[in-house]
């Protein structure tokens, strides 16, 4: 792939943003009805919607699977990706239920699990369920913040916010100064996902902190690239993941703020707007 579709003459990235600058991001809570949560989120280009139901009873196989464990609950998520999502040239690959959404499904429910009290939902399950609508690279990690906030929406205590970010390192001819420590751009683009680089997608709980390394939880994901990564580089790229999720994180929080404060505290305290 040539370079200008991932640095232009100003050192800029193909879409003018810094090494360090996040996609604009969009949030809307409370989108959907007739789900117990959920929110729509656009990450640039990126528009996912997360709706989630329950706790409930669990049913069919998940009953019988549960029916001598009480205790914890169940967490259940499924990830579908819109025929309409891809780029003109896939739309004939149907990418509903193929091998990809599966891995997305297992992955999503790992990093839900880490931020859900499930021991407080004994013989439950919480169903999520991720629809990308379109993909401009990092459908993972919008689809990880999106079914946070939904969470949220929903009324279900998390014990921090997962925070998803990829983080990409490019061609090794590409430079960009460094201004914080770590390597590689941040938020990618599907041109610089599947460019002549590597990229990692990052889950960070960027509040819960192990008590061995005293560092916020990480859940790190490789996905398509065109080069092997040398662990060398991974803390790094690590590193400055980190420092994007922290940022999408101010960003998510400020938006569940707003939406908290113009629909729940109203009713909370019995304020009625005068006609």
């Amino acid at each position: 792939m040539d370079h200008d579709l991932v640095q232009d003459h100003g050192g800029l990235r193909v879409d003018g943003r810094k090494p360090l600058e996040l996609r604009q991001i969009r949030v809307r809570m409370g989108v959907f009805g007739q789900a117990d949560g959920s929110a729509y989120l656009e990450q640039g280009k990126t528009k996912i919607l997360a709706t989630v139901y329950g706790p409930h009873q669990p049913r069919g196989a998940a009953a019988r699977s549960t029916a001598n464990k009480s205790t914890k609950g169940l967490v259940n998520c499924q990830y579908s990706m819109a025929v309409f999502c891809l780029s003109s040239g896939e739309r004939k690959r149907r990418p509903r239920g193929d091998k990809k959404t599966q891995e997305r499904s297992i992955q999503l429910r790992h990093a839900m699990e880490a931020i859900l009290n499930l021991e407080t939902f004994p013989r439950s399950q919480i169903d999520i369920f991720i629809e990308v609508l379109q993909v401009d690279g990092g459908d993972y990690c919008a689809a990880v913040n999106a079914a946070t906030i939904a969470l949220i929406d929903a009324g279900i205590p998390i014990k921090d916010y997962a925070i998803g970010c990829t983080v990409t390192l490019p061609d090794s001819s590409v430079k960009y100064d460094d201004e914080i420590g770590g390597i590689g751009i941040l938020d990618a683009n599907n041109l610089e996902e599947y460019g002549p680089g590597v990229t990692l997608s990052v889950v960070a709980l960027p509040e819960t902190i192990n008590e061995v390394t005293k560092e916020p939880g990480l859940i790190v994901i490789a996905q398509g690239s065109g080069q092997r990564l040398h662990l060398s580089k991974l803390e790094g790229m690590k590193s400055r993941a980190l420092f994007g999720c922290m940022n999408i994180k101010k960003i998510l929080d400020l938006a569940v703020r707003q939406h908290l404060n113009s629909n729940s505290l109203p009713s909370l305290f019995n304020v009625h707007t005068l006609e």
